[in-house]
């Protein structure tokens, strides 16, 4: 009895260790960022809320639902086999505009002659401990970035570890010009080393001219947190990308609500909108959509043509890895919306008519081998 109580002890101690000092848990929030946060709308009792009041507690009889669910799910929660990813390397880095798709949340976007990367996720898993999470559906793709041109700038949604990857941020960090987070965001950046004189943190509706782009952080209904004891303390955004032909919004994660119409009316119509529709679950429904209601916020802030995201990659929830797809589908059918699905790793140019979906999921789930391949 005495050595388990030791061999407890010693455990607890070694993981609040763990998360205090090793740096992919990131950065602290400094008093006077508390303090200049205090005042703001959506931030209470020191930490950031959405706009509708959301619920996010879980009962015991919820935990253990999804504690049998992760034992007795869906076998067809991941692919069968690897996905095979083709690069384009020419295409990649010529300077018309372009939207390539690395799985999941992750996108180079050529925008007025800008490479702009959203939430680089290269890693293999979204977890501090990356023997512990999900693992990614395809090879680790860290190697990726040392191909990528010069980024202009990286835009972060928020702070999770599927879209604010600590590795990938490492590689990164010395060919971006600039980065643009939501509040508080920052802080992990400058603990990974980036220089804050390259960061520009925002709050919902903060607009910035930055090199002939208007960007903006609007609002999203979602939570933040990387460790045990910083739930909320920084903020979660989508985000407005506006070019001189192209008007592109990505809604970052989060549950449907009244905010894309209000997005819509100020910022829209958009040309291309990037929306979450994949990791859902009626248990968290109020932080991420289903993908009808994916289709819906496409219509709500007056979209044009529209991508799923947020799937593709990872398994993050408990139905079959192509259900966001192909119901996202169905349901744009249903309402006449435009949805395209390039495959990972595909870049497609902007403007003109982009491609219609391919199904492409169906044949890559039964492939017998990985492979990547890069084209020069």
């Amino acid at each position: 009895m005495v050595y388990l109580f030791v061999f407890l002890a010693v455990f607890i101690l070694s993981v609040i260790l763990f998360v205090s000092i090793h740096p992919v848990f990131g950065g602290r929030l400094r008093n006077s960022d508390r303090e200049r946060y205090r005042n703001l709308d959506f931030y209470n009792d020191g930490k950031f809320v959405n706009i509708t009041p959301t619920e996010m507690k879980m009962s015991f009889l919820t935990i253990l639902s999804l504690m049998k669910d992760s034992f007795t799910g869906k076998n067809a929660r991941r692919p069968n086999k690897p996905i095979p990813i083709s690069i384009d390397w020419k295409k990649i880095k010529s300077d018309k505009e372009s939207l390539t798709w690395f799985g999941h949340s992750t996108f180079l976007l050529t925008i007025d002659d800008k490479k702009i990367l959203i939430d680089p996720m290269f890693g293999p898993s979204p977890s501090p401990v990356p023997f512990i999470g999900s693992k990614r559906y395809s090879e680790d793709l860290l190697y990726l970035i040392e191909e990528l041109p010069s980024i202009d700038a990286v835009i972060i949604t928020h702070d999770h570890y599927d879209h604010l990857d600590y590795p990938s941020i490492l590689k990164l960090k010395n060919k971006v010009n600039h980065f643009f987070v939501p509040l508080g965001v920052g802080a992990h950046l400058v603990k990974w080393g980036v220089g804050i004189e390259r960061i520009s943190e925002c709050n919902w509706w903060d607009e910035l001219d930055w090199n002939g782009l208007r960007i903006a952080s609007v609002p999203s209904q979602h939570f933040s947190g990387r460790g045990l004891s910083n739930r909320d303390s920084t903020l979660w955004s989508g985000w407005v990308i506006c070019g001189k032909t192209q008007r592109i919004y990505t809604s970052g994660d989060g549950g449907y609500g009244p905010h894309f119409k209000q997005i819509g009316e100020k910022y829209g119509p958009f040309d291309l909108t990037l929306i979450e529709g994949g990791q859902y679950d009626k248990r968290w429904a109020a932080i991420h959509m289903m993908p009808e209601e994916s289709v819906q916020a496409h219509l709500d802030v007056k979209g044009k043509t529209m991508m799923l995201i947020h799937w593709a990659a990872f398994t993050l929830a408990y139905h079959s890895w192509t259900d966001p797809v192909e119901r996202a589908l169905a349901a744009a059918h249903e309402k006449g919306v435009k949805l395209i699905a390039p495959r990972i790793g595909e870049t497609i140019f902007l403007g003109g008519s982009l491609p219609t979906p391919k199904s492409w999921w169906n044949s890559h789930t039964a492939d017998n081998s990985l492979e990547i391949r890069s084209t020069i």
